[in-house]
C-alpha cells in the first residue's frame, strides 16, 4: 500500500494499492522531490473517468512500469475534483505544450513544481501514433539526466508564460496571470479551447448580448440540436442564456433553438430513458451513444434549464425531464448526510456502459407481448447500433405509436410507463456503476439550486425537502466557524480549503432556496458566503481569483474565466452579488460585480459557448431589475396570491422578498414597508424608485408588466 491509503477521495483510494509509490499532493511529496533531486510525475484524474481507469490497468498496475516510475520520479496523484486549482494550472501547461488537454492528465515537473513535459492518456504499449507510457518515462528520465539545464530553462519559461512567478511552489506568487488559456480539457476526456485575455474595456454594453446570441444562432447544429460535433456536450449554460433572452422578448428564434437542443437531448441516448438523468456527453453528433458516466453537476444544471424552459413555455415535456432527473439524484446520488455524491462511473464490471445496453432478445424476455410497442418507442433493433446492442432513445412519439399499434394515446402512455418500470427493475439486477460518494461544495450548491427551483415551480415537497436537507448539511459540515467553505466532505471529514466556485455556487443555491421558502436563514447564509468571497478572493484591480488570499502558494494563482464542466465561479459570484445588491441596496456588491465584467465581455461575445455564464451575468448587470417586497404572513392566502403574481413564469431579472414583520427582517428591501390597511401588500421598485403599494395580484401584475 502506498501513501494514498489515508485519503478521503475515492479516486485516490482507487490507486492506494497500485505498485506505484503514489503520494497525495502536499509537503511530504514536494520535500522528497527536492531532497532527492528527482522530477515529479503528476497524474490528475477523477473517479468516473474511463480513460483514467484504462491507464491504471495498463500502466499503474503493471509491476515493471511501476518500478521504472518509482526509480526515477516522485509520483503524485491528484483528484481534479478536489483540487481544481492544480488542475487549472497544469492543464494550461499541457495545453501550451500540446495544443490540447484532458483527463487523465500526465505532467512532469521539476522538483520546484514547474512543468516541462506533459500529455493526457499514454497507452501501455505504443499504438495509433502514441508512445507507450514506459517509453515516455525513459525519455523524460534521460532528458532530466543528460539535458538538465535545457529542461529547467524550458520549465521556467513555461511557468512564467502560464502565469507563474520565478519562485518555486513553496514561495508566494504575487501578481496577475500573464494570460489565461482557459483550460476546458481535451484528448480522451475533453476538448481544448485556449483563449488569451484582452485588456480590460471601460464599460460593458448590452450589444455584447446581441452579438453572442447571433453567434449561437449561426453556429447551432440545426440537424441534431446543440453546438459542435462529436464529442458533443450539453451546453446547459448556453441554453440558459437563450431562454433568458427569449424571456426578455428579444428574439423568438432563440427560444426555438433552446427547445430544439433540449428536445434532442431528451430524446437521445445521452438521456437515461429508464432511470432519468443525463450521461456526461455524446460520442456522436446526434446524441445517440453517450459516454456513460453521470455527473452531479450536469444533472443539476440540466434539471434547472428544463425547469426554466417549462416556466417560459408551459410545455409539460420539459417539466417531466426535470422531474425525472431530480428523482434520479434523490434515488441514486443522495448521501447519508443529505448531501449529493459527485458521480457515477461509466463502467460496470470493467465494461463501459454495461448497465445500459439492450438487445431485442433482452427486451422480449423482460416484456413478453409488450416488447414490440416498447421496442418501437425506444428504437430497439435486432442488429443494434452499438456493438450489437442498443442504447435506449425516444424514437417515436406516443401518437405515432398508438396509431401503429391500433390503440388510443392514453393506452399507449400507460403501456409504455409499465414497460419502463419493468425494464428499469430488470436493469437494476445488472452490475451497477460505482459511485464516487464524496460531496463537493460547489456541485452541491448547483443541486440545492435545482431542487429549490423545482420546489418553487412544480410544488413538489420531496424536492423542497431535498434542497433544505442538503443546504442544512452543507452549512453544518462544509462551512466553518469563520464563514468559509471547505471543498469536500467524505467519510466524516471535511477536506481542503474551498475555492471561489464553492462559495459562489453554494451562495447561489441558498438564494434559490430563499426564493422557494422565504426563510431568511437561507438569505443570511448566502450573504455571508458572498461576503467571505469578496474578502478573500477579490482582485483589487477587478474580478476574482479562483483561490483565496491565504491559499497554499503554487507556481501561479489561477483565475479561470471560461465555463468548464461547471459555470465559471466568477460569473456565478457576479450574478449572486447583483441579486444581493438588489435585495439589500448595498452598492459595494454591485461595484464588485461590475469590476469583473469588462475583462470578459468581448470574449463572451466571440465565444458564447465558453462564456455563457458570463453572458447571463452581463444580461443581469445591464437589465433593469424588478425589486418586489411583499409584506404579509406566508400562511395568508392574500400573501400567496401576491407571491404567485410576482414569482410565476420565468423572470431572471426579478428578485422577490417576503416578510410578515419587515422591521425585523435582515433584508433591506423590506425595511420601512408596511401592510396597507392591514392587508398583504406588495411594493415594486426599479432603479431606486418605487411604485404605489398594491394589495391585489392583478394590480401587482400590471405594475410588473409596465
Amino acid at each position: 500500500m502506498n501513501h494514498l491509503a489515508g485519503e478521503t477521495s475515492p479516486y485516490l483510494l482507487q490507486h492506494a494499492h497500485n505498485p506505484v509509490d503514489w503520494y497525495p499532493w502536499g509537503p511530504e511529496a514536494l520535500a522528497r522531490a527536492r531532497a532527492e533531486d528527482r522530477p515529479i510525475f503528476l497524474s490528475i484524474g477523477y473517479a468516473a473517468c474511463h480513460w483514467c481507469h484504462v491507464m491504471e490497468r495498463e500502466s499503474f498496475e503493471d509491476e515493471a512500469t511501476a518500478a521504472r516510475l518509482n526509480a526515477d520520479f516522485v509520483a503524485i496523484k491528484v483528484d481534479r475534483e478536489e483540487r481544481p486549482d492544480l488542475d487549472a494550472i497544469y492543464m494550461r501547461a499541457v495545453q501550451a505544450m500540446t495544443g490540447q488537454g484532458g483527463w487523465p492528465m500526465s505532467v512532469f515537473l521539476t522538483p520546484l513544481g514547474r512543468p516541462f513535459y506533459g500529455g493526457t492518456y499514454f497507452p501501455g504499449a505504443s499504438r495509433h501514433g502514441m508512445p507507450a507510457f514506459r517509453d515516455v518515462l525513459e525519455a523524460v528520465a534521460t532528458a532530466w539526466r543528460d539535458r538538465r539545464a535545457e529542461v529547467e530553462s524550458l520549465a521556467l519559461r513555461l511557468s512564467e508564460a502560464i502565469g507563474g512567478a520565478p519562485g518555486a511552489v513553496a514561495e508566494p506568487v504575487p501578481g496577475t496571470p500573464a494570460r489565461d488559456t482557459g483550460a476546458t480539457g481535451g484528448g480522451p476526456e475533453g476538448q481544448a479551447n485556449p483563449v488569451a485575455l484582452p485588456s480590460r474595456a471601460p464599460k460593458v454594453e448590452p450589444a455584447v448580448l446581441d452579438r453572442a446570441a447571433a453567434a449561437l444562432d449561426a453556429s447551432f447544429d440545426r440537424g441534431n440540436g446543440g453546438w459542435g460535433t462529436a464529442p458533443k456536450f450539453p451546453q446547459a449554460a448556453a441554453i440558459e442564456f437563450l431562454i433568458a433572452r427569449a424571456a426578455a422578448g428579444r428574439d423568438g428564434r432563440l427560444l426555438s433553438l433552446a427547445e430544439r437542443a433540449l428536445d434532442a437531448m431528451a430524446d437521445g441516448g445521452i438521456h437515461d430513458q429508464l432511470g432519468g438523468g443525463f450521461h456526461r456527453y455524446s460520442t456522436d453528433a446526434g446524441w445517440y451513444l453517450p459516454h456513460f458516466e453521470k455527473m452531479l453537476y450536469d444533472n443539476a444544471q440540466l434539471a434547472r434549464v428544463y425547469l426554466h424552459a417549462y416556466q417560459l413555455t408551459g410545455e409539460p415535456r420539459h417539466a417531466r425531464v426535470a422531474e425525472r432527473t431530480l428523482a434520479y439524484l434523490r434515488r441514486e446520488m443522495a448521501t447519508p448526510e443529505g448531501l449529493f455524491a459527485a458521480s457515477q462511473d461509466a463502467d460496470a464490471d470493467g465494461v463501459e456502459g454495461a448497465t445500459y445496453g439492450w438487445t431485442l432478445d433482452e427486451f422480449t424476455q423482460v416484456l413478453g407481448p409488450a416488447a414490440p410497442l416498447a421496442a418501437t418507442a425506444y428504437g430497439i433493433t435486432g442488429a443494434g447500433r452499438w456493438d450489437g446492442r442498443n442504447v435506449l432513445c425516444r424514437a417515436a412519439d406516443v401518437a405515432t405509436l398508438a396509431a401503429m399499434h391500433g390503440i388510443d394515446v392514453d393506452e399507449a402512455v400507460a403501456r409504455l410507463e409499465e414497460a419502463r418500470r419493468r425494464l428499469f427493475a430488470a436493469r437494476a439486477a445488472r452490475p451497477q456503476p460505482a459511485r464516487d460518494d464524496k460531496a463537493l461544495a460547489s456541485w452541491n450548491g448547483l443541486a440545492i439550486g435545482a431542487f429549490a427551483e423545482a420546489a418553487r415551480v412544480l410544488g413538489r415537497p420531496e424536492d423542497l425537502a431535498a434542497a433544505a436537507t442538503a443546504a442544512d448539511a452543507a452549512l453544518r459540515l462544509l462551512v466553518g466557524p469563520d464563514g468559509r467553505v471547505r471543498r469536500s466532505w467524505r467519510d466524516g471529514r471535511a477536506a481542503l480549503p474551498g475555492y471561489l466556485e464553492d462559495h459562489a455556487h453554494l451562495a447561489d443555491g441558498l438564494l434559490a432556496l430563499y426564493a422557494a421558502t422565504f426563510e431568511e436563514r437561507w438569505f443570511v447564509a448566502a450573504r455571508s458566503l458572498a461576503d467571505a468571497a469578496m474578502a478573500h478572493f477579490a482582485d483589487p484591480a477587478g474580478g476574482f481569483w479562483d483561490t483565496a488570499d491565504d491559499h497554499e502558494p503554487l507556481i501561479a494563482r489561477p483565475r479561470s474565466l471560461e465555463d468548464g464542466a461547471l459555470p465559471s465561479g466568477s460569473a456565478i459570484l457576479v450574478a449572486v452579488l447583483l441579486r444581493l445588491a438588489a435585495l439589500t441596496g448595498e452598492q459595494a456588491y454591485r461595484a464588485a460585480a461590475e469590476s469583473a465584467l469588462p475583462q470578459v465581455s468581448d470574449l463572451a461575445a466571440r465565444y458564447p459557448t465558453g462564456f455563457a455564464a458570463w453572458l447571463q451575468a452581463i444580461d443581469l448587470a445591464t437589465a433593469t431589475i424588478d425589486e418586489v417586497a411583499i409584506v404579509g404572513p406566508l400562511a395568508d392566502p392574500g400573501t400567496q396570491t401576491l407571491i404567485r403574481a410576482a414569482a410565476s413564469g420565468f423572470h431572471p431579472h426579478r428578485v422577490v422578498a417576503v416578510s410578515e414583520d419587515p422591521g425585523a427582517s435582515r433584508i433591506e428591501l423590506l425595511q420601512s414597508r408596511f401592510a396597507l390597511r392591514g392587508r398583504p401588500t406588495a411594493f415594486v421598485c426599479r432603479d431606486f424608485s418605487c411604485r404605489q403599494p398594491v394589495t391585489e395580484p392583478e394590480a401587482l401584475a400590471a405594475q410588473l408588466a409596465d
